[in-house]
């Protein structure tokens, strides 16, 4: 695990594309970007895996992980499989992750507005992960 890995707080940069004309084209790069270089840090910080669709989720939602934060929530994968647990839901703050604790995978990634009459399904255990 190198030390030179920087990760940003949220948001990490504006993705909503303005009306004005190229606007949206240049974002669609910069998001591109936000999540080549953000898949690649996360996925070198831990042990802890995003797939594309949390990716996408989290880029869309303009969510972003320090590295403290993927501390906590590796812990807390760990903490689901010592009680043999294979798909979790974790909680922490305003942001409700799935993860498939077998394959050290979040699955997607929600905040509070996506969470409200949200039903999860197919999760065997919940994590409250403390701020």
């Amino acid at each position: 695990m190198s030390n030179d890995i920087k990760y940003h707080p949220q948001p990490i940069y504006p993705l909503s594309p303005s009306k004005a004309p190229g606007k949206m084209e240049q974002t669609k790069k910069a998001g591109e970007a936000f999540q080549d270089i953000f898949k690649e840090n996360l996925n070198k910080a831990s042990d802890i895996k995003f797939s594309a669709h949390a990716m996408k989720r989290l880029e869309e939602r303009q969510l972003g992980f320090e590295k403290t934060d993927i501390s906590k929530i590796k812990e807390a994968v760990n903490k689901a499989r010592n009680k043999g647990a294979e798909s979790s839901l974790l909680l922490y703050g305003d942001v409700a992750l799935v993860a498939s604790v077998k394959n050290n995978t979040i699955i997607t990634a929600l905040d509070k507005q996506g969470m409200k009459d949200h039903v999860f399904t197919g999760i065997d255990s919940a994590v409250i992960i403390e701020k």
